[in-house]
């Protein structure tokens, strides 16, 4: 049904993805909360079908990472660009699409065998995009998970 809407939908076994440790103060992997970003009107449809589900957080329960004052201070002492040009490098890596969740924040399981049409940032989006992070996978345990 996806594919007659013209979605292109990839079925992952799914061991382990990498780990970022590239900050240890902030990871920018798909096991930390995010959005998606896209230059064109998109969405993210996701589904799994076994293993551990996304975790979904409402965006009211959820604060960029990089509007932080301790961690967008340990991003300045990484930048070194000019001042002007810090919001771009924050962009160029990622750390803007990173968030962390508010005290007394309640995660939403995607569980299994559902649908999720998730909303993606782009120039033209009239909602807010969707805070989701992947599990962090049972060791010897794969993930089937439908994504597009």
């Amino acid at each position: 049904m996806l594919k007659a809407h013209g979605a292109s939908p990839v079925l992952n076994l799914i061991r382990y993805y990498e780990k970022d440790d590239s900050y240890p103060f902030f990871p920018t992997d798909v096991y930390s909360f995010h959005v998606d970003r896209s230059p064109v009107p998109t969405d993210t449809f996701l589904c799994t079908y076994y293993g551990e589900s996304s975790e979904l957080l409402p965006n009211s329960q959820a604060e960029q990472k990089v509007l932080v004052p301790e961690i967008r201070d340990e991003l300045k002492k990484i930048y070194r660009g000019a001042e002007d040009e810090f919001e771009s490098f924050l962009s160029e890596h990622f750390f803007d699409l990173h968030y962390r969740a508010k005290p007394m924040a309640n995660p939403i399981s995607a569980g299994l065998g559902h649908l999720w049409r998730l909303a993606v940032d782009h120039p033209e989006s009239k909602v807010l995009p969707c805070v989701h992070r992947a599990p962090m996978e049972k060791s010897g345990e794969y993930r089937l998970l439908m994504i597009c």
